[in-house]
């Protein structure tokens, strides 16, 4: 994640971005989640990639019962938010300066029993740095919803990618591609891992991609 200055901009379509909460219906729970975008910029609103992630969430095509989940550069924390509430243990992510927003909202709109379980954790995580605080190949689904339009983390993004999974995780990324830096990016993936397209919101214009670790081939002994 990073923090990006707050600049007003007065287009309508954004508008909603400088509202102070952001109210959604997930996982059969009404939720309102704080926003600030004066303060944290890009990090502190919730954003259309978030909420298409969260409607593929619902669809049920991934299996989140008692799964590991990272997401990673989370904001808001909208999407970790609602992995949990449909029964993930997850490590919701971001860099120090959001921690306490992002743990108020997470506080805010979780049930007490799911906290005090243990089964949502806020930690800080820059990528590509302190990675041995997290199991290597320790999560089996890490999320990350528009995470990728600074040309200078990609590295330090995928390089996390790797270190967090295993052979068995898989990544969902959702995002716009606006300009040619993020097909740069899905190229860059495909270096790594399998990228296949599974869902794509065309009236918000978001791409959902899952991820898998590229398996070497097998040598003839």
């Amino acid at each position: 994640m990073a923090l990006v200055p707050y600049v007003e901009n007065p287009l309508p379509a954004l508008s909603k971005l400088h509202n102070s909460s952001a109210r959604f219906h997930f996982a059969n729970r009404d939720l309102q989640l704080a926003q600030d975008w004066r303060k944290l910029g890009v990090a502190a609103v919730v954003w259309d990639a978030a909420v298409v992630m969260c409607m593929y969430l619902e669809l049920g095509k991934v299996d989140l019962k008692e799964k590991r989940v990272i997401e990673l550069g989370a904001g808001t924390g909208l999407v970790g938010i609602v992995a949990a509430l449909l029964g993930a243990r997850v490590t919701i992510t971001d860099r120090e300066p959001a921690l306490d927003f992002l743990s108020a909202n997470v506080k805010a709109n979780l049930p007490p029993d799911c906290q005090l379980q243990g089964s949502v954790v806020v930690s800080e995580l820059s990528w590509g740095e302190g990675l041995e605080r997290y199991p290597a190949g320790g999560f089996d689904l890490v999320l990350g919803a528009d995470i990728v339009y600074l040309e200078d983390t990609f590295t330090p993004l995928l390089d996390t990618l790797e270190h967090l999974c295993s052979d068995a995780s898989v990544v969902l990324l959702a995002c716009k591609i606006r300009y040619k830096r993020d097909t740069d990016f899905l190229g860059m993936l495909k270096g790594r891992f399998t990228v296949q397209e599974v869902h794509y919101d065309k009236q918000r214009d978001i791409h959902v991609y899952k991820s898998w670790k590229l398996v070497p081939p097998k040598r003839d002994l």
